[in-house]
């Protein structure tokens, strides 16, 4: 059963206001499922990878609660424009800027009543950063006939980092939510916490942007061709590969069969590559140009006479990986490889001895 109204000891004002929440509640209910979805499939669509995407109806003790304390500072239910309310929480910081843009293209924001809480703290100070748009919905965004106040009432949309929404719970729970006063000390702890988590959110971001950086600089160095100025990592690896380096030698090893080439991830790779000592493009570069004739001779051994018409596009690449292999450590070269690209297995040593087989018939051709 739920409570009677008069139970909350508001005066008649808050009285009716909590009245009008009641009848109104299917009114917020469905704004909330509308303001949802609309978040959701607008920030789907902008390609930004967010915490979570979250929506409320505030709970009527809670009104009842804001009523008690602030209740004259509402004329009516729509001057609380809490009731419904959404948050969208990102990893860093100049997501909350990216964010608010949407938002800001999506609905109706009421700037009077907005706030960017970042900006009210002084330079000495640490504390809640978070930031606060007012809305409406928009009736060419979204218009249903039985609720037409689905589109009167405002709502609260606030935008923050996870790191800023671990402060703001942590401050919320042990701070005015008790009801008890918080003693100086603590208060201090807080503050200094809240310093920490601002640090650590500026620095996620500044470590961000130093990765995005590094990652344009080696795609200008991996296209001009500077690969002896690249390290081999899953980065750079991959810009690499974008070059399609092996397409030539995958194009005339399936020419022996007349063979279709299966597109399959080169990746598996690297591991392998730096394990037998290469540590960077160049050294994977120079690999492809010393050893790709004889890996072609290899797959001419390992192909020709048989009616194998589909060929993977790493065959390339992993013949010539096995003929470096082969011609810097020999046999045991080629089963570490072997060892470190299919996993441990006692085939590996008689492919192995197979491989050095062919090779040195090669050599001797």
């Amino acid at each position: 059963m739920p409570r009677k109204l008069e139970e909350y000891g508001l005066d008649l004002h808050g009285t009716m206001i909590l009245e009008e929440y009641r009848e109104m509640l299917p009114v917020f209910s469905r704004m909330k499922s509308v303001i949802l979805e609309q978040l959701e499939n607008c920030i789907q669509r902008s390609n930004l990878v967010v915490t979570a995407i979250e929506a409320r109806v505030k709970k009527e003790d809670s009104l009842a609660g804001k009523l008690e304390l602030k209740g004259h500072k509402y004329h009516t239910l729509s001057d609380v424009t809490d009731v419904v309310g959404a948050r969208v929480i990102t990893f860093y910081n100049d997501e909350v800027d990216k964010i608010a843009a949407l938002v800001d293209n999506l609905f109706d924001v009421d700037w009077a009543n907005s706030v960017d809480k970042r900006k009210l703290l002084g330079k000495d100070t640490f504390g809640y950063m978070s930031l606060h748009y007012i809305c409406r919905i928009p009736k060419e965004l979204y218009f249903d006939p039985k609720y037409p106040q689905l589109n009167e009432y405002r709502f609260e949309v606030q935008m923050r980092t996870a790191l800023q929404h671990v402060w703001a719970n942590m401050n919320h729970d042990t701070g005015y939510k008790s009801g008890v006063e918080v003693p100086p000390e603590y208060i201090r702890s807080l503050t200094r916490l809240a310093g920490i988590l601002e640090l650590a959110d500026d620095e996620f971001s500044r470590i961000r942007r130093n990765l995005t950086d590094y990652r344009r600089k080696v795609e200008v160095l991996v296209r001009d061709g500077s690969f002896d100025e690249v390290s081999l990592n899953g980065d750079t690896m991959r810009s690499y590969l974008s070059l399609d380096p092996f397409r030539s030698l995958n194009a005339k090893i399936a020419a022996i069969n007349q063979a279709e080439i299966q597109q399959l991830s080169a990746m598996p790779y690297l591991e392998p590559m730096l394990e037998m000592g290469l540590k960077t493009l160049g050294d994977v570069e120079n690999m492809r140009k010393t050893c790709s004739e004889k890996a072609y001779q290899l797959a001419l051994h390992q192909i020709s006479g048989t009616d194998l018409d589909i060929i993977a596009s790493t065959l390339g690449l992993q013949n010539v990986c096995l003929v470096y292999a082969a011609e810097t450590a020999g046999e045991k070269g080629v089963l570490r490889f072997l060892d470190c690209l299919n996993g441990p297995s006692k085939y590996n040593a008689e492919s192995a001895a197979r491989i050095c087989s062919q090779l040195a018939r090669i050599h001797d051709m």
